[in-house]
């Protein structure tokens, strides 16, 4: 079973409650949601910050990975708009770890597992410097102008891919 994780802005969390999810899930009734280490690059950013994470998979296509993935060397790649940079290097963020035992997958494409049970953290670790957090973890962070045409092409791609706080995203209309 793998490491699960909960990213937070908030430190000193002692257990997490199952809530409501949100309007655009397809989780129905309260739940904790927790994240794979794979995924959780995904959540090294400012809760809101709007972003387009993805990565090679046993499915990516010759041509998806020369159109999207040719020049990078790391294993995951997040797109984040400009305007978010100085957040991103002003942000503290709590990474919780936490007990896969009541934990199942919903979702094996963005990593995402919930339980419906309140689950206590095993351990957190602070993350003062995203940046050099995602460079440790082998992540790429590209800053953009604008995150819909990738937005776009990806959604269409073999690529595994999460696009997380989309609405937040400025629009190129």
């Amino acid at each position: 079973m793998p490491r699960l994780y909960h990213v937070s802005d908030r430190a000193g969390i002692e257990r997490f409650d199952p809530r409501p999810a949100s309007n655009n899930s397809a989780v129905v009734g309260d739940a904790v949601w927790a994240v794979d280490e794979e995924h959780l690059p995904n959540y090294l950013l400012p809760r809101d910050c709007p972003r387009i994470c993805f990565a090679r998979n046993a499915t990516t296509t010759i041509e998806d990975e020369s159109r999207f993935l040719q020049y990078s060397n790391d294993g995951r790649i997040i797109a984040v708009e400009w305007e978010w940079q100085n957040r991103i290097r002003s942000s503290v963020l709590y990474i919780y770890e936490l007990s896969h035992d009541s934990f199942n997958l919903i979702d094996a494409n963005a990593g995402y597992y919930i339980s419906r049970d309140t689950v206590t953290p095993l351990s957190i670790s602070v993350v003062d410097n995203l940046l050099a957090e995602m460079k440790r973890r082998k992540v790429e962070l590209r800053f953009m102008t604008d995150l819909w045409k990738l937005h776009d092409a990806v959604a269409k791609s073999s690529l595994e891919f999460s696009m997380i706080r989309m609405r937040n995203a400025t629009s190129s209309a």
